[in-house]
């Protein structure tokens, strides 16, 4: 659960920020494609598979939500870092549906994936679509007062967050490939996948705010650590999540044979599981022999150990910026709530 000082910030930001995205979308509301801002809206959860206006899970929100509290926490007006925050879940979203073709998964937040109602070709061209709106709702940071200079920065530094993200995913899926794939790359293609954009989004908060360079990168790095984090709790869930939370199956990441952390761990340490994974399909037995594989092996232990030092280091990170103000003790909580998820 939510702690209540972090769920009051999110009530208090998101409609904001869902109006700042819907803004950038409706300024082509009168070209001929509406069909194609459907799927956005679809996908957004603004919209049924119908384009009827719908309320539905759209995600937690929690990269924006990240860049707003780090420019309210640094002194500045989080309002003004709002297009930023929307080109962050933009890019974020524009991601997902990518990543939906290539994983080839057909549901997401309880509903259709975008391809599997309109085609793969239609969706890489939503995926697109985003991707360039990002750019636009970027470039509204100057109606906020953010000097030319900073709008300039802000989208380089989106930009070579995009090299990372698409880098992260084309290692993870080159490792699905590969027999052997070691937790030293596992951990570099996180770096790029999860952690860039959530080091983006609190950057950007900071260069809106307007805080020294020093402070930017402590700052960068406290989102970096904030995303390793995140990675770790993620692959715990994928294997000993419980189903009526995550949504997903007992040991999901074991029956997809997805070569996360604990299972990489795993492989190193237990030949075992190994020769059991290689089978290919996995039965529920085999799937509980591997669980106790990978318990025997510490892999629970090892990936936890590891989350709780990325944890420790965002922590050090935000406490070398000497922020010392409400909202910088909430974003201490976001970290603490991004640790002990439990979906």
């Amino acid at each position: 659960m939510m702690p209540l000082a972090l769920d009051s910030f999110f009530e208090r930001y998101l409609p904001p920020l869902e109006d700042e995205m819907l803004q950038v979308l409706s300024a082509f509301e009168t070209l001929p494609f509406g069909g194609l801002l459907g799927m956005l809206r679809y996908h957004l959860g603004w919209a049924d598979e119908h384009f009827r206006p719908v309320r539905t899970s759209a995600g937690k929100r929690a990269r924006p939500v990240l860049c707003l509290l780090v420019c309210e926490a640094c002194g500045g007006d989080w309002q003004a870092a709002l297009p930023a925050g929307a080109a962050v879940e933009m890019i974020h979203n524009f991601s997902l549906i990518h990543d939906d073709i290539e994983d080839n998964d057909r549901t997401r937040r309880g509903r259709p994936t975008v391809w599997t109602l309109w085609g793969q070709p239609q969706a890489i061209n939503a995926g697109d679509t985003l991707f360039a709106l990002a750019y636009l709702a970027l470039l509204r940071l100057s109606e906020h007062d953010v000097s030319p200079e900073s709008v300039v920065e802000a989208t380089q530094i989106i930009g070579q967050t995009c090299v990372q993200l698409t880098g992260g995913q084309y290692l993870d899926m080159a490792f699905e490939t590969r027999a052997e794939v070691s937790v030293e790359e596992y951990l570099a293609m996180v770096k790029g996948k999860t952690a860039a954009l959530i080091a983006c989004a609190s950057e950007l908060g900071a260069l809106v705010a307007g805080v020294s360079q020093d402070q930017r990168e402590h700052l960068r790095a406290f989102g970096h650590y904030l995303g390793m984090t995140f990675q770790m709790t993620d692959d715990i869930l994928g294997i000993w999540g419980d189903p009526a939370l995550t949504g997903k199956p007992v040991g999901s990441d074991i029956i997809r044979c997805k070569k996360t952390l604990p299972i990489l761990y795993g492989l190193e340490q237990e030949p075992a599981l190994g020769t059991l994974l290689a089978q290919g399909e996995l039965s529920e037995q085999d799937v509980e022999r591997a669980t106790q594989l990978l318990l025997e092996a510490g892999s629970r232990e090892y990936t936890e150990r590891l989350a709780r030092e990325y944890h420790d280091c965002a922590i050090a990170a935000l406490e070398v910026t000497g922020l010392d103000t409400p909202t910088a003790d909430v974003l201490r909580e976001l970290a603490q709530v991004l640790l002990e998820r439990q979906k």
